[in-house]
């Protein structure tokens, strides 16, 4: 006699479908964002030179395994909602808002400018979903908001007193 095969149980966690779909779009994006700015400050780590090399160079090095650290729970949070995360290059590249920076050599002190653009664009991704997480009564996708906004504004702004006279 042949099983029958198991429905699936529809998803009810009290966030509507629509909403969470919409959820996970935009942490898509954060995630998108942050795999970028890891990638890039890594390349810096890797590539900075100059007589600010010691102090970069564990700087970036914090940085980028910070980030590192935060993929999994962004590309966690997507699936708790119910959707895929991304994980490929290209969909990294098409979600983006970040630039891909390349490896051709960057003066110091430009690595940093562009660093603490990265963090303030990754910051306003991550702001920009607070309406809908709100709206939508998801409060651990608020909390993870929460706490990249925290880490993303700190970082900016000790990349960008480094730039100051």
């Amino acid at each position: 006699m042949a099983k029958k095969k198991t429905e699936a149980r529809k998803m009810d966690i009290g966030i509507g479908e629509q909403d969470r779909a919409a959820i996970a779009q935009g942490l898509s994006h954060l995630l998108a964002d942050t795999f970028t700015l890891y990638l890039t400050t890594h390349n810096f780590h890797w590539n900075v030179t100059g007589p600010m090399f010691n102090s970069l160079h564990a700087m970036f090095m914090q940085q980028y395994t910070e980030l590192w650290n935060a993929v999994d729970p962004i590309a966690e949070r997507i699936r708790a909602l119910g959707h895929p995360a991304p994980g490929s290059y290209a969909e990294f590249a098409r979600l983006s808002s970040l630039p891909d920076i390349d490896a051709r050599p960057h003066k110091a002190l430009e690595m940093v400018r562009l660093l603490a653009e990265g963090h303030e664009a990754v910051a306003r991704t991550a702001r920009g979903l607070f309406a809908l997480v709100d709206q939508a009564n998801d409060q651990p996708s608020a909390d993870l908001l929460t706490q990249r906004l925290s880490v993303h504004e700190q970082s900016a702004w000790m990349l960008r007193s480094l730039l100051e006279d």
